[in-house]
């Protein structure tokens, strides 16, 4: 597995069948301090649900989701509905698609407590996302790794989300590659994930 410890601005860090690129730190350490507060204190968080061989599963994790309008958005098996914009969620939107140059309206947010706490391979292709669309990702909080793991090759490549720090993922990645954050016992501390994405409409 390739680590990227110092990542190139905006070149594709696949090497086939899909792009992922890594923009750069975006907020110095008194924004990242501001909004995350912000987000800590105003998002509307919850523990999320799967559902797994009929079984309710409820997570350490919490989540929440955002979008211009009260989409539904169905994966591990519940369905979730998007609640309004905030100031500091909207104003961070706006940020990133000057960045991306994309438009995104929605935003899945998670909230991982520690290192114990991450997220299993999974591909975000659910059918209310814009096919081969951008799905732009903000990290706040602890520095924590980012795997990809290609469905055919199994080839991996892993690399470190920084604080501030901001990836975008577009054309048939969600097709080909699969991600995780990993747990560690190493991170002691929480981050907070931001995920905008582009629903259909």
């Amino acid at each position: 597995m390739e680590l990227f410890e110092h990542l190139p601005t905006e070149e594709n860090l696949l090497p086939y069948d899909g792009e992922v690129l890594y923009h750069g730190q975006l907020l110095d350490g008194n924004e990242c301090e501001h909004f995350y507060k912000a987000l800590i204190e105003k998002v509307d968080w919850y523990h999320d649900k799967s559902i797994i061989s009929g079984k309710e599963i409820i997570t350490k994790r919490k989540v929440a989701w955002y979008g211009s309008q009260p989409f539904e958005y169905t994966y591990s098996g519940v369905t979730r509905i998007a609640s309004d914009w905030f100031d500091e969620l909207l104003a961070l939107k706006q940020l990133i698609e000057l960045y991306t140059d994309s438009m995104y309206n929605s935003c899945l947010l998670n909230l991982y407590h520690n290192g114990a706490e991450g997220m299993s391979w999974h591909s975000d292709d659910e059918k209310e996302l814009v096919e081969n669309g951008s799905i732009a990702c903000l990290s706040l909080g602890a520095e924590r790794r980012f795997d990809f793991k290609h469905k055919t090759t199994n080839e991996k490549k892993s690399f470190q989300l920084k604080n501030g720090s901001l990836i975008e993922m577009l054309g048939e990645t969600q097709k080909h590659w699969l991600h995780q954050i990993p747990t560690t016992t190493k991170v002691t501390s929480p981050r907070i994930s931001l995920t905008f994405r582009q629903m259909k409409k």
